[in-house]
C-alpha cells in the first residue's frame, strides 16, 4: 500500500515515514516539489498526505491538480489550524484535515478510515485484471493500457468502466451505473452521468479504441468493438 507523503520539513518527514512503515505501508515522497503531479502518476500511490506550507505552490494547489486526475483520499497534515485553511483544503477536494502537532495513533486511523471508505485497507491480495479486445484495465490502479499507451481514469471513471467490462457485450442500464457510482440517484442530473461517459469515450478514443463505447437511447451504454 503506498502512501505519498508532500512534506518538506525534513524531520517531520523522517518521523511520520518511520511511523507509516511500521504499520505496513510503503512512502513515497516528491522528488521534486515543483512535479508533484509526476511523481503522483508515476507511482500511482493508494493515499496522499499534503502539507499546506510547501515550496513553489501551496498544498492547495497540489490538491486541486491531483483531484483533476484522481480521486485518491487526500488527508492534510498542517500546523495552520484556522478553520478557513480547514474549509479551503476541503473544497478544494481533500477527505480530511489534521492539525500538527497530532498523535500518531489518530494519523494511522485516519488513514485506515479512509482507505477503508474507498475499499483499499484490504488484505494484500492478486491484483484484478480485465482483458477486453486487446485493453487491459487495472481497477485497483484505475489504469488502463492498449496497445503501449496508458491513461489513468478517475474513481468514477474507473467504476462505469468496471462494470461495462463485466456485463460486456449486455448494456448496462443508466439506473445501474448511478447505483453503483453515486450513493442517491435521485441527487444526480443526467449531464452528471454524460459527462463522466464523455470523459472515458475521450480516453478511450485516445488509446486508439474509438467508436467502442455506444450509448443506447432510452438504455443505457455498451461496449462494443464494431
Amino acid at each position: 500500500m503506498k502512501i505519498f507523503l508532500i512534506e518538506d520539513d525534513e524531520k517531520i518527514l523522517r518521523l511520520v515515514t518511520a511511523q507509516l512503515e511500521k504499520y505496513g505501508y510503503q512512502v513515497i515522497t516528491p522528488e521534486n516539489f515543483q512535479t508533484i503531479t509526476d511523481t503522483f502518476t508515476k507511482e500511482q500511490p493508494q493515499l496522499v498526505l499534503l502539507d499546506v506550507n510547501l515550496p513553489y505552490f501551496d498544498g492547495f494547489y497540489w490538491c486541486r491538480k491531483i483531484r483533476e486526475i484522481s480521486m485518491v483520499p487526500i488527508l492534510f497534515i498542517s500546523s495552520r489550524d484556522s478553520n478557513m485553511d480547514q474549509v479551503m483544503a476541503l473544497e478544494y477536494g481533500a477527505d480530511d484535515y489534521l492539525v500538527k502537532p497530532f498523535s500518531y495513533e489518530i494519523l494511522i486511523a485516519k488513514i485506515k478510515s479512509l482507505l477503508r471508505r474507498v475499499g483499499e485497507y484490504t488484505p494484500i491480495q492478486e491484483e484484478r485484471t480485465f482483458l477486453w479486445e486487446g485493453l487491459t484495465y487495472y481497477p485497483e490502479r484505475l489504469e488502463m493500457s492498449y496497445q503501449g499507451k496508458t491513461e489513468l481514469l478517475t474513481k468514477r471513471e474507473g467504476g462505469l468502466l468496471d462494470l461495462l467490462l463485466t456485463d460486456t457485450p449486455k448494456i448496462v442500464r443508466r439506473e445501474q451505473i448511478l447505483n453503483k457510482l453515486w450513493d442517491d440517484e435521485h441527487f444526480v442530473d443526467d449531464n452528471t452521468l454524460s459527462v463522466n461517459v464523455t470523459r472515458l469515450r475521450r480516453k478511450l478514443d485516445s488509446l486508439g479504441m474509438t467508436n467502442v463505447l455506444h450509448t443506447i437511447r432510452g438504455q443505457g451504454y455498451q461496449l462494443r468493438k464494431e
